[in-house]
């Protein structure tokens, strides 16, 4: 998501711009996706929100409820005009394709996954694992939470497994005896949790996402295509409110995959090459927020970029990750404590609020402190 969505706001700035996919071909991975107004107001800015509103169902609410009464805990309605920007929830596939669709395809290399980097301060070598090599300019890795390109220019690390994973599943509502809420609710059990909303305007289908505890040794794999145990899913949700076990009743499978972390990285760029979305801010699902920070960062990169005229790209990235990382790791931190929204009456508007096109950009000096221009 991020890697496209960078290659669409550099290419208005007048960057042009090859995307490396290391998949043969891009399938219909089963799971959501939330587009809260900090996102959806970039997503105007990149020419494709009418096509997204087209298949995407709009919530009546960011809603959240005790897990066994239903008593909610807090609700807040999300109309449009609240942060000037939609609060849309769709299919992951979707949006992809969204994004694709405003590249040309000839942009989109597939089959190519990465294998090496090379950068001596005024070009980059890429190599790939079927033998080929491409030199560009600079590049920007979004290869999410396994990044290599972070490992080549930040260094290894492991990423954090904290004894938790997530069940998810996309299937028909027909299977349901009735309808669930038309809003985006998250049902908050004592140590866990599950999310639960429609993917598409006529509420044909609906996802869930869920968080449980279970031992650390399980997997430390980021998987999207394991498959987790019904049966499991269901007797890990005993005892929640009615709505939540119609929902699970009618799930036919789910996949099963670990909810991985890391810590901020020290630093995001090097020289020519920059990390961005999950590359260098991976963070837990509890706000909704990881697609939607990268999609951030595409925004803010791309106006870092235009304000050099693209003549000092090193500058640039500084400049960028002056400006993204004090927010990503406030991000980081409140998603990592799952405590956001609730309850309390915390304003929400420094996260849905914030627009990416128009906010203050901040300069990096030589030691990375910041200071805000207009």
């Amino acid at each position: 998501m991020g890697g496209l969505a960078a290659a669409i706001t550099l290419r208005k700035v007048g960057i042009d711009v090859t995307v490396y996919e290391q998949a043969p071909q891009f399938l219909r991975v089963g799971a959501g996706i939330q587009m809260l107004p900090n996102s959806s107001r970039v997503l105007r800015g990149m020419g494709i929100l009418d096509r997204l509103r087209n298949v995407s169902f709009e919530p009546y609410s960011h809603l959240n409820r005790v897990w066994d009464t239903g008593e909610v805990k807090r609700e807040l309605p999300m109309p449009e005009d609240l942060y000037g920007a939609p609060f849309l929830c769709m299919h992951r596939a979707d949006l992809h394709e969204a994004l694709c669709s405003a590249l040309p395809p000839e942009v989109i290399k597939l089959n190519k996954k990465l294998t090496g980097l090379d950068h001596d301060g005024s070009q980059v070598d890429v190599s790939f694992a079927d033998g080929t090599r491409a030199t560009h300019d600079a590049v920007v890795g979004a290869d999410g939470v396994h990044s290599l390109v972070r490992s080549i220019i930040v260094g290894k690390d492991a990423p954090l497994h904290k004894g938790r994973i997530a069940y998810r599943a996309v299937f028909e509502a027909s299977r349901m005896p009735g309808e669930i809420a038309p809003s985006r609710t998250k049902w908050w059990g004592i140590d866990r949790h599950i999310v639960i909303y429609y993917t598409t305007p006529d509420r044909s289908h609906l996802y869930f996402v869920t968080s449980v505890p279970e031992p650390a040794d399980w997997v430390t794999a980021e998987s999207w295509s394991s498959k987790g145990d019904v049966k499991e899913l269901r007797a890990a949700y005993e005892g929640f409110h009615p709505e939540v076990q119609m929902v699970l009743d009618a799930c036919p499978d789910c996949h099963k995959w670990a909810i991985l972390e890391r810590e901020p990285l020290p630093h995001w760029s090097d020289g020519r090459v920059v990390l961005l979305g999950d590359a260098c801010h991976p963070m837990t699902p509890y706000m909704a927020q990881g697609a939607a920070t990268s999609i951030e960062d595409a925004a803010v990169l791309a106006r870092c970029v235009e304000a050099t005229d693209g003549e000092d790209l090193d500058r640039a990235f500084r400049d960028y990750e002056a400006n993204r990382k004090p927010r990503t790791s406030r991000i980081q931190a409140i998603s990592s404590a799952n405590t956001w929204m609730s309850g309390g009456n915390d304003d929400p508007s420094w996260l849905y609020g914030y627009d990416a096109w128009n906010v203050p950009l901040a300069v990096a000096d030589a030691s990375h402190a910041t200071a805000s221009v207009g």
